[in-house]
């Protein structure tokens, strides 16, 4: 990965709904332009998202997806409203941010939930991306997130059964997200608090062998990124089952790479080949990973975005794809 750098310019966009989301720019203000889209839905971005870049060739966007992150409101205060955000208005906020900051087309990085924004906002705008580079292949399918929720119980059952077992009895046989989101959303701290650390002890109990992830220390970020997973699950992410992939047809002349540790458990539904198959000039690496971005599907995320970099000393303006 590149060294550590700091944004050069930052700010917070009015998207509408009173809704304002965070962005920075890093790396070169006049190189090619790329855009990272972080997972979740509800993480947030992270300093080491900007390692993946060569910084003297790019001009690295990151923002904070609605409701998380920087951006306000957040999910995890008091009397949260989510009812505006949906993965129509994340796409509409990513073409508003590009228009922002001047952007013709940029290279579209994204992971897990990422890459599910990513296609759904390039099949929408294809004449905006100039490549992309995916990794945790995901679709936003229907079977995706039960897989996540109710059939990796079979891998992992004890854990799986203290995550059934946090919410009530009659709920147990249902859509676990929605479950769940109703405990989240409950106005009692100790309901929304506890059902926040049950979600977030299933998600490490998915990722074996990776070292915890310590944002979940932080109880506020536990909560606004339960919240928002499962409002976003519960809806099936406002997508057609096959949405994404039936429609990677308009992604056609846009060059991709497709990055997927073979560790992945999504793996078990065989997401990646249905997308590299279903998508015209998809190229697919097989990574020693699992699911996070880290190890040797970072360094496979650095090769994938210095395989789309301009040639040194090449200058890139904003709107071109060099």
């Amino acid at each position: 990965m590149y060294p550590v750098i700091e944004p050069f310019d930052s700010g917070m966009l009015e998207v509408g709904d009173g809704h304002r989301v965070y962005w920075e720019v890093c790396g070169n203000p006049n190189g090619k332009p790329a855009l990272v889209l972080h997972g979740g839905p509800g993480s947030g971005c992270t300093p080491g998202m900007r390692r993946f870049f060569d910084p003297s060739a790019y001009r690295i966007v990151l923002f904070d997806q609605r409701m998380s992150g920087r951006s306000t409101p957040h999910a995890a205060e008091s009397g949260a409203d989510l009812s505006a955000n949906t993965t129509e208005h994340l796409i509409a906020d990513v073409e508003r941010l590009r228009e922002h900051l001047g952007v013709d087309r940029w290279l579209v990085e994204g992971g897990s939930w990422g890459c599910v924004l990513a296609l759904a906002y390039a099949q929408r705008h294809p004449d905006r991306v100039s490549a992309m580079v995916l990794c945790g292949l995901a679709t936003g399918r229907r079977a995706e997130t039960d897989l996540l929720t109710r059939g990796l119980g079979a891998i992992f059952p004890q854990a799986w059964e203290r995550f059934r077992d946090g919410v009530p009895e009659p709920d147990r046989d249902g859509d676990l997200a929605d479950a769940y989101h109703r405990l989240l959303m409950d106005p009692d701290p100790a309901v929304h608090r506890a059902a926040a650390r049950n979600w977030a002890a299933w998600e490490e109990a998915l990722v074996p062998g990776s070292p915890p992830n310590s944002m979940f220390d932080d109880p506020d970020f536990a909560l606004g990124f339960a919240r928002v997973v499962t409002h976003f699950w519960r809806h099936g992410s406002w997508l057609d089952d096959e949405q994404l992939l039936s429609g990677t047809g308009a992604l056609a002349g846009i060059p991709a790479k497709l990055l997927q540790g073979v560790l992945d458990l999504g793996n078990l539904l065989g997401t990646p080949w249905q997308l590299e198959a279903a998508w015209p000039g998809a190229e697919l690496e097989l990574v020693d990973a699992g699911h996070r971005a880290a190890g040797s599907l970072a360094e496979a995320l650095v090769r994938a975005t210095d395989h789309f970099r301009p040639q040194r000393g090449t200058p890139a303006s904003s709107g071109d794809d060099l």
